[in-house]
């Protein structure tokens, strides 16, 4: 035979050949005919499988298990491979789904419409854009809804919104943002589902929701999704968090119970809970124990899907997401309702809700800035995670955070520390611990450009001089406007600690704009303080004189965090308080309107405490001439007793005394210090 027919017959047997292994192999006793039990054993396996893939609703994860052991026995059923990825394309790993879709399509040339579809959905959830936009365009919609049948009922409009979400991806993948990415390891994450973390705003204390094993009431959930949801909670150890542990009852039940929100302070908590249908519940803590979770109001739970949660930092307003119907613009949306009001609920808008679902709210301390997640907006599919801030009366149009944030598959409830340095979510990306983990985002910030300096020269060559490429100063990270106080209130004297109130106070309106409590057991408190006010912070509790602080934060100010502890002291004779919100102009013994709230404290303690007199003292620091630091120390001391008296307090229960620069309280070398001693303070003298 010439040697060319036999390189055209090597030709056609390697394309025959290629022709039977690209063909699907059906569960027959004629392609199985050396193993009949095998098939006898896989046909049940299939049975099993189609009872739980035709079932309403599906039961994906009981179909799977039986599914791939049929596979086991015929890789090669394009039927099957297709199935397999359909059960995967509903599961916590979607991404498994794509091997076997398209092997399913390569086994059957003429795959029909689901097929490619189906092939379509795992190469987008693969971020294998311009492959998925290709299978998207090579399915032709139907317009018929036919369960597990040929046509997964899929419009032309939903086509062109994934095309479009795959364009998204692609732009956002080409410009990936600035961020580590870790998961938050074997301390918060199980070989089960774990997701919704919420934290503190210090970033000391995270709760997290789980449905691994060892729940309340240990039920399974009958979707095969692992045990019902349980609420944990873990601490920050300085480099690590400590292991998660469940919180047990009052706050999880035998039924469903989910992280949504968390106070800025730790000190309450929203958990979602399915007893009735699906609302939001609210626990406080009390010491050391969570109390049992009660209902917020009827004004943000309805008959229907109440999901997430987040107070704003004043803890006066909660944002909620609701799917109901009346006011809704599509799907579920964001709303917002004052906590102690009787006025219903406020749609966010158009801005921010779309004709999709928005879901994990959150409102970051700074009480401005908004995370959300959005299946609308330029996702890239599922939902994805967006950024808003209110500035002059509105919310910014959203900001998608971007490639390696946002994947191609649902990314919801993110939430972030008060510094903006780090957030917290959840994920299924590969390599985790078990199916949805926790990870950890710490933000980067702007990249360092190079430098090309004209001067800098490696070789004293005038003909041919060298330049060397150097980095250009560091880059700060954007932080949130925000500063923290937190620390301890104790007793003065027992050094014990104390459960205390602490009111907010803007010294420019006199208003009480919060009011929070210290933690009954350890005394610890933290309060969130946005930037561009100033603030009064008064503690106080009965059979004590109250404690004040000031906080003068100007518009912008960067994020910052101030460990503050608070000794109250009983009313004893020769107790001395020092009066932080008192002000004067420099120079000046004319009272500021921002002093009015702390002379009303004052007067009030005089008012219910008939018996009590008091010495107004008044300090200044070392700068200029003695005697008129000691004159001015006495007019300011003065004016504090004339606003007192002109307020109905008697002149007898007053005196005013002036002490100049003679008691500092700390050395006068410093600006800092210098502030610190020039004060305004009162000493009991009689009670």
């Amino acid at each position: 035979m010439p040697i060319y027919f036999r390189l055209i017959l090597l030709l056609l047997l390697a394309s025959s050949a290629s022709r039977a292994v690209a063909q699907s192999v059906e569960f027959t006793k004629d392609q199985f005919s050396d193993n009949k039990e095998g098939l006898r054993e896989a046909m049940r396996e299939l049975k099993a499988g189609d009872t739980e893939y035709l079932a309403d609703p599906v039961r994906y994860a009981q179909a799977l298990t039986h599914y791939l052991a049929a596979q086991e026995f015929n890789p090669n059923n394009a039927a099957l491979n297709v199935k397999i990825g359909d059960c995967y394309l509903h599961s916590a790993t979607k991404t498994a789904a794509l091997p076997f879709l398209q092997k399913a399509a390569k086994l059957d040339a003429t795959a029909d419409a689901r097929t490619h579809f189906l092939l379509a959905r795992a190469l987008h959830l693969s971020a294998k854009w311009r492959e998925a936009m290709a299978e998207y365009q090579r399915y032709t919609p139907m317009g018929v809804n036919t369960r597990n049948g040929s046509d997964p009922g899929i419009t032309p409009n939903d086509l062109q919104r994934y095309i479009q979400q795959c364009r998204n991806g692609q732009q956002a993948m080409a410009r990936p943002a600035r961020v580590f990415i870790d998961n938050a390891g074997p301390e918060l994450n199980s070989a089960d589902s774990d997701y919704g973390p919420v934290v503190s705003a210090d970033e000391s204390t995270i709760l997290i929701t789980s449905r691994r094993a060892g729940s309340t009431g240990s039920k399974k959930d009958p979707e095969g999704n692992g045990y019902f949801e349980d609420v944990y909670q873990a601490t920050w150890k300085g480099k690590a968090w400590s292991r998660a542990t469940n919180l047990g009852a009052p706050v999880n039940t035998d039924e469903h119970n989910a992280t949504v929100g968390l106070a800025p302070d730790g000190q309450r908590m929203l958990v979602y809970s399915n007893a009735n249908g699906g609302d939001l519940l609210e626990a406080n803590l009390g010491g050391s124990a969570w109390s049992k979770p009660k209902q917020p109001g009827s004004r943000i739970n309805t008959r229907s899907h109440e999901t997430s949660a987040s107070y704003s930092p004043d803890e006066r307003f909660l944002y909620f997401v609701s799917d109901k119907a009346e006011g809704s613009l599509g799907g579920s949306d964001i709303y917002k309702v004052e906590m102690d009001s009787r006025t219903p609920p406020v749609n966010l808008g158009s801005v921010i809700n779309t004709a999709y679902g928005e879901e994990g709210v959150f409102m970051q301390p700074d009480g401005k800035t908004m995370f959300f997640s959005s299946e609308g907006h330029n996702s890239m599919g599922g939902y994805d995670i967006f950024k808003s801030v209110f500035e002059n009366g509105k919310w910014s149009t959203p900001e998608n955070l971007g490639w390696p944030i946002n994947t191609p598959d649902d990314d919801v409830f993110f939430v972030t520390s008060a510094s903006g340095r780090h957030g917290y979510y959840s994920s299924d990306r590969p390599g985790g611990l078990g199916a949805k983990d926790i990870y950890r985002i710490t933000f980067l910030g702007p990249e360092k450009q190079p430098l090309l300096s004209e001067e800098d020269q490696l070789l004293a060559s005038r003909l041919a001089p060298m330049k060397q490429t150097v980095l250009a100063p560091a880059v700060a990270v954007a932080t949130a406007q925000v500063t923290i106080l937190k620390g301890t209130v104790t007793d003065d004297a027992t050094k014990q600690p104390l459960e205390a109130t602490i009111d907010l106070v803007d010294n420019k309106s006199g208003q009480t704009i919060a009011t929070f409590r210290s933690n009954s057991t350890s005394g610890r408190y933290l309060v969130s303080l946005p930037s561009g006010t100033n603030y009064g912070i008064v503690v106080r509790q009965d059979g004590y004189l109250f404690h004040s602080e000031n906080f003068d934060l100007p518009a912008g100010a960067a994020y910052a965090e101030v460990v503050k502890d608070i000794p109250l002291k009983r009313l004893e004779v020769g107790t001395t308080i020092v009066l932080r919100n008192i002000f004067f102009d420099s120079g000046k013994a004319t009272l500021r309107p921002e002093s009015t709230a702390e002379l009303e404290r004052l007067q009030k303690l005089l008012t219910e405490t008939p018996a009590l007199k008091l010495e107004m003292a008044g300090h200044t620091d070392n700068v200029g001439e003695d005697a008129m630091n000691q004159d001015l120390s006495q007019r300011r001391a003065q004016a504090v007793v004339t606003y007192l008296t002109q307020h109905g307090i008697a002149g007898a229960r007053l005196t005013a005394a002036g002490y100049g620069e003679t008691q500092p309280v700390v050395p006068n070398t410093t600006k800092f210090g210098r502030q610190l001693n020039r004060r305004t303070e009162f000493k009991v003298t009689a009670k």
